[in-house]
């Protein structure tokens, strides 16, 4: 069985879709780099096991990211996901989880990298909206996309109901994301492309505003 460790850096709702989700993996830790992260609480309510590795203790990102990776490797996992981790990672991190190492995005990317995605979409005008599940790179939110859903934007829509909407397909496919990752459905190969042992693509289409 495939085990993964998760990284969180506050309240940990996509790390509770992945607890909720029984996945065919062992969840060998959740760690944190904020002691005061909520979702410790929710890993330590499912028994899990929790570490912190806090960012101000450490001068600069190469020393945080070593002491992190010490911390990740006690663990031996076979995935590291990001599950609201709000550090950017450095290209020596990246590399030794290379292929390894996931990540959930609340836009539609390449669209919309950073921070702030849903007031920035809203700003934009734009009519679809959504999530992505991507492997990390050192090139923020740009690497090889493993699943995306993407939502209608709404003419009354805030950033808080968009917000809401989009995290709510998160929930739906970051778990769905890592079941493929631990059953070998879906892998980075040496190109850096993503590569499905099967795929079956659904002909839906989403056209915003809908059609009358």
């Amino acid at each position: 069985m495939k085990s993964i460790v998760i990284l969180i850096s506050g309240r940990g709702s996509n790390m509770l879709a992945l607890l909720e989700a029984k996945l065919p993996c062992k969840i060998s830790a959740v760690i944190s780099n904020r002691a005061e992260a909520a979702g410790l609480a929710l890993a330590q309510a499912y028994n899990i096991p929790t570490a912190v590795v806090a960012h101000i203790d450490y001068p600069d990102r190469n020393s945080f990211d070593a002491e992190l990776a010490k911390a990740i490797d006690n663990f031996k996992p076979d995935f590291v996901v990001l599950a609201g981790f709000m550090r950017i990672l450095t290209e020596n991190f990246v590399a030794r989880y290379s292929g390894r190492l996931v990540n959930i995005h609340p836009s539609l990317l390449p669209a919309y990298g950073g921070l702030n995605t849903h007031a920035r979409a809203l700003h934009d005008g734009i009519l679809i909206h959504g999530c992505t599940v991507h492997f990390v790179t050192p090139d923020l939110d740009h690497g090889p996309i493993i699943i995306q859903a993407a939502v209608p934007v709404m003419p009354d829509d805030t950033e808080q109901t968009l917000a809401a909407r989009v995290l709510y397909e998160e929930h739906r496919i970051y778990p769905l994301a890592i079941r493929w990752l631990c059953n070998q459905k879906v892998a980075l190969d040496k190109q850096g492309k993503v590569v499905f042992q099967s795929r079956r693509q659904v002909g839906h289409t989403l056209i915003s505003p809908g059609l009358e």
